[in-house]
C-alpha cells in the first residue's frame, strides 16, 4: 500500500469494514486487530474465504494478493477513519463524560433526527476502535454525525478527537469514574476536558452545563452555548419533578419523560439544548423525549411478584451510585431495599469510596441493605443493618431463602461485571 488514499479507494468499493469474522459482510475489508487473547492475523484467510474483499494484516508472514500488510493494523484503521472523516466533511458532535453519555447521545440523536439525517455511535463503540468504526459508517449524505467518546486514561479523548475532528462537543459531567486510570478526580476533569481543549484549539463550539461551576470555568471564555436551570443560560430547562419520572419545563411547554431519577435531568436538558441550537421545533423536541424508552438495565423499572424494582445494573461508580441512591429515596415514602454490587476501577481509594456509599445508605435510612463483591464485603461488617456477600451467587442464595423479608420497592445497582441483573431470577 503506497499510502492511506490507496486503501481508501478500496474502502469506497467495499461494503464497509469488519474486525470480527463472525460478523463479516461479503465484500467488506477485514482489519486483523489484536487483543489480549487473540491475534486477528490468524483469521485473515478465513475472512477472505467468507467473502472479504481485502484483509489488512500486520504479520509479514501473511501472503496473498488480497492481503495488505501494514506496520500496525489499529493505527491504519484509525488513519483510514480520519481520512474518511475529511472526505465526507460533515458537522460532528462529540459527547463524553463520566456518567450519562450514552443516554445523552441517544436523546440528542432522537431529537436531531426529527429535522435532519443523522447517524450516531451504535451501542458502546466509543473507544479507540469503536470511534473509527463509527466514523467509517458515516456518509457524506448525512447532515450531522454524533460520536460518543469513552476513556479511562488521560490523553484518550485527545486521541479520539484527533481521529474524529468534532465541530461541537458536550461533557455530561466530571464524576468519580475510572479513578484508577485517570489518577483521581482531578485527573478525570483534565482527561474529559481534552474534548473542550480540542474545540478551543480548532474553533469548535462547546455545549456546556451552566449549572456546573467547573464547566463554566472551562467554557465561558470560548465559543459556547450554555444549557441549564439558570435564567442566564442560552437554553433554560427547569426540573419540575423526578418521582420517579423526570418532568421538565422548556420554552413554556411541559415535557414528561420515561426516564427515572433527577440524575437524568441533565441528560434530558443537554439534549433539549442541543436540539434548540440546531433549530429543532420545540414540539418535535417534546415528542422525541416523551417517546424515548430507557435502555435495558439503565434505570429500568421492572415489576415482578408485586415488587417494583429499579434495575440500574449496567455500570456503577461513586458518583452514579450516590445519585441513584438519593433519587431512589425520593421515589417512595414506603420502606425500601437496596441491593448493591462492587464499583470497579475506583483505584487506591476503593475501600474509602465503598465505605462512603454505605454511609449514604445509613443517612437515607433504607429498610434493607444487601451488598456483594470483595470491596463491599470488606466494609459491610461496620454497619449493623448491612449484610455483605463476597459474590453475586451467594447473595442470590440468601435472597431465595429470605425473599419475604425484602420490601416491595427495590433498587439494584452495581458495575457491569457483577451481573446483578441475574438477581431478578430469584426475586
Amino acid at each position: 500500500m503506497k499510502d492511506i488514499s490507496d486503501l481508501y479507494s478500496k474502502f469506497l468499493e467495499s461494503s464497509g469494514v469488519c474486525t470480527d469474522t463472525r460478523k463479516l459482510k461479503k465484500n467488506s475489508i477485514y482489519f486483523a486487530l489484536k487483543g489480549e487473547n487473540f491475534d486477528g492475523n490468524d483469521y485473515a484467510d478465513k475472512a477472505l474465504e467468507e467473502g472479504a474483499l481485502l484483509a489488512v494484516v500486520d504479520d509479514e508472514n501473511q501472503k496473498g494478493d488480497s492481503k495488505i500488510i501494514v506496520e500496525d493494523v489499529l493505527r491504519t484503521l484509525q488513519e483510514l477513519a480520519n481520512f474518511h472523516r475529511k472526505q465526507i466533511d460533515i458537522p460532528i458532535i462529540a459527547i463524553t463524560g463520566s456518567n450519562g453519555k450514552t443516554t445523552t447521545k441517544k436523546l440528542v440523536f432522537e431529537i436531531l433526527s426529527k429535522e435532519f439525517k443523522v447517524n450516531a455511535t451504535q451501542g458502546n463503540l466509543n473507544n479507540h476502535i469503536g470511534v473509527p468504526l463509527t466514523l467509517l459508517s458515516f456518509t457524506a449524505e448525512l447532515d450531522l454525525g454524533i460520536i460518543e467518546m469513552g476513556a479511562n486514561h488521560q490523553k484518550e479523548i485527545e486521541s479520539l478527537c484527533n481521529i474524529a475532528e468534532p465541530n461541537y462537543g458536550y461533557i455530561t459531567n466530571f464524576g468519580k469514574a475510572h479513578l484508577e486510570g485517570f489518577g483521581g478526580i482531578e485527573g478525570v476533569i483534565k482527561g474529559k476536558s481534552e474534548l473542550y481543549d480540542y474545540l478551543i484549539e480548532n474553533d469548535g463550539l462547546i455545549f456546556f452545563n451552566r449549572d456546573d461551576e467547573i464547566q463554566v470555568e472551562k467554557a465561558i471564555q470560548h465559543k459556547n452555548y450554555s444549557i441549564g436551570e439558570k435564567a442566564l443560560s442560552d437554553c433554560q430547562v427547569v426540573l419540575l419533578e423526578a418521582q420517579p419520572f423526570v418532568k421538565v419545563e422548556y420554552s413554556n411547554i411541559i415535557i414528561q419523560s420515561k426516564l427515572i431519577g433527577s440524575y437524568n435531568f441533565k441528560n434530558i436538558s443537554a439534549a433539549i439544548g442541543i436540539g434548540r441550537y440546531f433549530s429543532v421545533e420545540k414540539d418535535k423536541i417534546k415528542e422525541a423525549i416523551e417517546a424515548f424508552e430507557p435502555e435495558e438495565m439503565r434505570s429500568q423499572i421492572v415489576e415482578k411478584n408485586e415488587k417494583e424494582i429499579l434495575l440500574d445494573a449496567y455500570n456503577a461508580n461513586p458518583t452514579s451510585m450516590k445519585a441513584a441512591l438519593e433519587s431512589f429515596k425520593q421515589m417512595s415514602s414506603n420502606k425500601q431495599t437496596v441491593i448493591l454490587g462492587d464499583m470497579f476501577e475506583v483505584g487506591e481509594d476503593s475501600i474509602k469510596e465503598h465505605l462512603h456509599i454505605l454511609d449514604i445508605c445509613q443517612e437515607l435510612k433504607f429498610e434493607n441493605v444487601l451488598v456483594c463483591g470483595e470491596q463491599f464485603q470488606k466494609v459491610s461488617s461496620e454497619f449493623e443493618n448491612v449484610i455483605g456477600f463476597k459474590t453475586t451467587g451467594e447473595l442470590k442464595d440468601y435472597i431465595k431463602e429470605n425473599n419475604s423479608k425484602l420490601t416491595s420497592h427495590i433498587l439494584i445497582k452495581g458495575s457491569r461485571g457483577m451481573q446483578l441483573e441475574s438477581i431478578l431470577d430469584v426475586l
